[in-house]
């Protein structure tokens, strides 16, 4: 899974060259407000471009949910792109009929053109055949660096490369080998942080990183259900009843594997969950296994962020996903905050997986001192199951 062509394996000078993209990048009034996925993007593109390719730039963006809306369509990603790269990225007004077709055939080497939203047609998210065929009739070579959407097996992400030599760019390359050594081969000490709000979502990582790591660091809502498997009482906090019995198995398996489970020893409590979610809210710290019946844990508390902190700095690997309380809280941010700065602060080669704990370390400032902030979040979740990626899974292996 982890030893894949990239696009310095296949030739690409003077080819029509399909890539797919992760342009999802945030708007507000049409206006682009973080160009980091595009930045992201930039290495792939312009080694293609310099080796004399016909670049067609192709990415989703938001749930048009199979229709032509202009609120997603690509054209501010076209405009960011053409200031990026110095040169005019024109976008076609369709994927694959005949404005695309005509745009395409234009291309002289060293050129790019972005394909509009592809999932303006219903047909990418069903991985259509067809539809699959027809984008792969535009070029001659296939490379996919959309980390973000390589869990899914759509016809840009994975269905093309029935009918092209398909290879990675460099963004999943990164992706791929760093996540994939830290799974396969970890410097030890290896400890993971799971966190986030429900245990039914990560069930299956827990699963699979118990048979990996060496320390397991629960927090977030999750933690409550495995405080109940304690035989703790919760309060009024997250509590999935019906998975208890299997925190209670995942207990025991860590006790026999010889794997440190860490829970939290106090809890940031509070009468209610913040509405609005940023509103200041009054909290109280209590050891774990005294929260009261009438309140619910919002974070951890200040000895869990210590124990956890000190745990990350002694290790090698640490991989982390998912925050340790309603991180969106300014006062329920810290355990968050406590965790990112520990990971920053470590020696070792940390590992962060998309979504709300990439937020974090990016809001805090800590990104350039993480080795690795993955750019999926859903991807990189399942790569920590050991599921094996669609959209990598369909490229050539070496």
């Amino acid at each position: 899974m982890y030893n894949k062509k990239t696009i310095e394996d296949v030739a690409v000078s003077g080819k029509r060259v399909l890539v797919r993209c992760d342009f999802n990048v945030p708007l507000k009034d049409g206006k682009i407000t973080s160009d980091k996925r595009i930045v992201e993007a930039l290495p792939t593109i312009k080694y293609l471009l310099a080796q004399g390719a016909k670049v067609i730039l192709c990415s989703h963006m938001g749930k048009p949910k199979g229709e032509v809306n202009p609120k997603y369509s690509l054209a501010p990603v076209a405009a960011r792109l053409t200031e990026l790269l110095g040169q005019n990225v024109a976008l076609t007004a369709d994927i694959v009929g005949e404005d695309a077709k005509a745009k395409v055939a234009a291309l002289k080497d060293g050129e790019a053109v972005l394909l509009e939203n592809v999932r303006f047609d219903a047909r990418e998210e069903k991985n259509d055949p067809e539809f699959a065929k027809e984008l792969a009739s535009l070029a001659e070579v296939y490379v996919n660096d959309a980390f973000g959407t390589a869990h899914r097996a759509h016809a840009t992400t994975a269905g093309v490369a029935d009918y092209l030599p398909a290879v990675c760019g460099y963004l999943i390359q990164k992706e791929i080998g760093i996540m994939g050594k830290a799974l396969a081969n970890p410097e030890r000490p290896f400890v993971a942080i799971l966190g986030g709000a429900k245990v039914k979502d990560k069930l299956n990582v827990i699963n699979n990183l118990l048979t990996k790591v060496d320390t397991l660091i629960i927090g977030g809502g999750m933690a409550y259900t495995f405080l109940a498997a304690k035989g703790y009482s919760v309060g009024t906090s997250l509590l999935d009843e019906e998975k208890i019995d299997y925190c209670k198995d995942m207990m025991k398996k860590a006790e026999e594997k010889g794997v440190k489970l860490l829970l939290p020893i106090d809890t940031t409590i509070a009468a209610s969950f913040p509405d609005p979610i940023d509103a200041p809210i009054e909290t109280a710290v209590v050891d774990s296994d005294k929260i009261p019946a009438d309140k619910m844990g919002l974070d951890i508390g200040p000895k869990t962020m210590e124990l956890y902190a000190e745990a990350a700095k002694n290790a090698k690997t640490v991989v982390w996903n998912g925050p340790m309380g309603v991180f969106e809280n300014p006062t329920l941010a810290k355990g968050t905050i406590a965790v990112a700065k520990a990971l920053a602060e470590s020696d070792a080669t940390t590992i962060v997986g998309g979504g709300d704990s990439a937020a974090a370390c990016e809001q805090l400032g800590f990104a350039d001192k993480i080795t690795h902030i993955s750019t999926g979040g859903g991807a990189s979740l399942e790569f920590l199951e050991g599921l094996e990626l669609p959209g990598i899974a369909c490229l050539e292996d070496k």
